[in-house]
């Protein structure tokens, strides 16, 4: 099982390139609430979804999607973690 602190630069780095952020993957809190802070919606949710298949072969099964597991980075980088 990969290391959930491993993940998380991976993952920020991950979601300022696809949803094009102005912002450093570096300055994106580990907890701060991501659709909050950046405005981010179902549509760039989406991307981040997409960005975990294709760069973790993560798959997020519609039993498992919920608003909550996106809300932070570190939420993110754990759920990651349990599927790897």
């Amino acid at each position: 099982m990969a290391r959930k602190e491993d993940l998380i630069p991976e993952i920020k780095a991950m979601i300022v390139e696809r949803l094009f952020l102005n912002v450093s993957p570096e300055d994106i809190g580990d907890h701060e609430p991501l659709m909050e802070t950046y405005h981010i919606d179902s549509v760039q949710l989406f991307e981040i979804v997409v960005g975990l298949e294709e760069e973790y072969g993560v798959v997020v099964e519609d039993e498992e999607f919920s608003l909550e597991l996106f809300e932070t980075v570190d939420k993110i980088a754990e759920f990651a973690a349990s599927k790897l």
